[in-house]
């Protein structure tokens, strides 16, 4: 049997996957218990008291001063490794304690603090401003008992903040603390849609940033767009990290960008690389394409190899070019086009408008008439005589 209230969901990005669930006993191998508030902060709390706690229970917990409002989100064995992780001191400090489970009265307070935030966000900024102080505050956290307000702010240098710690604690009475925070954990908070069409990585699962330079985009062969390279926080994409290794790893079996090859007729300099085809493209000038020649890494290698002992092949490209396998699998679709369901009505002929009946139409009709021949029947006689008119019989 698995411990009772553990839980292997992971409904927002801080949840830590509980893969030690299903152990019996492992809630007992220590008296941690990890503990999340608002944004991206998280805690550490002993359980001196041994109070059954389950994941979900909301808690109140030590702070300085009074105490604050959390909601646990682990508990057992795997806290320790998580402390491990994130290079939480254990010895030599005295671990702050979890006080009860959260009482009516408890979360009464918690909820009259949280409905402050938004409002002194607002005043914090304008009070920044009228201080001339180059920064942004992003957010604030009010301290579960209302006592204590945690001032996020984003700034690109130093900022002397001493001057609006006094104004700030004055307009709202209450310990201040100042906490920056980076552009990316600052767009994490806020969400979005990225370009790829999901949802941003560091508002979903990051949680850890690890810093992103231009190089990892010159291994991938990627435009050096600043507009396409930089993300929703204005700095380089965090995704543009996730497969540099490959790429990496991939290039390792490729001749080196600085190598010249040269022929009898030419010298070739390097102009762009297919890493996954392991081909290379070389251009007879080192500044702009021309005579562009492509060949496999192969055949580079083996041109090197004779530049070395000073044979210059007379063509850059192999003699005979190795023949791609044919594909066994036939078309799918039975070689008809794509658009054949597309409904291609045929255009309407126009109808020639009917000109107006006039007496000098008429005249031209008479006299096309008059002068037709008459139509020669090999059978019977033509008689041009005009008929007479029948007569009636008189009584």
């Amino acid at each position: 049997m698995g411990r009772k209230g553990c839980s292997k969901v992971q409904n927002n990005k801080l949840n830590t996957y509980d893969w030690l669930c299903d152990v019996p006993d492992a809630e007992n191998a220590t008296d941690y218990v990890e503990v999340q508030f608002k944004n991206t902060r998280k805690g550490y709390y002993l359980n001196s008291g041994k109070i059954p706690l389950e994941k979900g229970d909301v808690v109140a917990v030590e702070s300085s001063p009074g105490h604050d409002i959390g909601t646990v989100t682990l508990t057992g064995k795997l806290v320790l490794l998580q402390m491990k992780k994130n290079h939480t001191r254990t010895e030599g400090v005295e671990p702050k304690r979890i006080y009860r489970k959260a009482k009516p009265n408890d979360l009464e307070k918690y909820e009259e603090a949280k409905a402050k935030e938004h409002e002194t966000m607002i005043r914090s900024r304008q009070i920044a401003a009228d201080l001339g102080l180059n920064m942004k505050i992003g957010d604030v956290e009010y301290q579960g008992d209302g006592n204590k307000a945690i001032f996020y702010y984003i700034a690109d240098e130093r900022v002397d903040f001493r001057q609006l710690i006094k104004v700030l604690a004055e307009a709202f009475r209450v310990r201040i603390e100042m906490k920056q925070i980076g552009a990316r954990q600052e767009a994490g908070r806020i969400g979005g849609i990225g370009p790829c069409g999901r949802e941003l990585c560091c508002s979903s699962w990051m949680t850890s940033f690890v810093s992103v330079a231009t190089g990892a985009a010159r291994y991938q062969d990627i435009s050096m767009n600043p507009q396409k390279l930089a993300g929703q926080c204005a700095k380089l994409k965090c995704c543009i990290n996730y497969e540099v290794d490959a790429y990496v790893e991939a290039q390792k079996r490729l001749p080196s960008r600085e190598m010249v090859l040269e022929t009898k007729d030419n010298t070739y300099y390097h102009f762009k690389t297919d890493i996954f085809k392991q081909e290379i493209t070389y251009s007879t000038d080192k500044s702009f394409a021309a005579n562009l020649v492509t060949i496999t890494a192969q055949r580079a290698y083996e041109v090197i190899n004779m530049n070395r002992k000073g044979i210059k092949p007379p063509l850059l490209e192999a003699d005979e070019k190795p023949q791609t396998p044919k594909r066994d699998s036939h078309d799918i679709l039975g070689q008809e086009s794509l658009t054949r369901f597309d409904n291609t009505s045929p255009k309407k002929k126009k109808k020639k408008k009917k000109r107006p009946v006039t007496a000098e139409n008429q005249e031209v009709k008479t006299i096309n008439i008059t002068n037709r021949k008459p139509r020669v029947n090999n059978n019977k006689p033509v008689n041009h005589e005009k008929p007479q008119p029948k007569t009636k019989p008189k009584n």
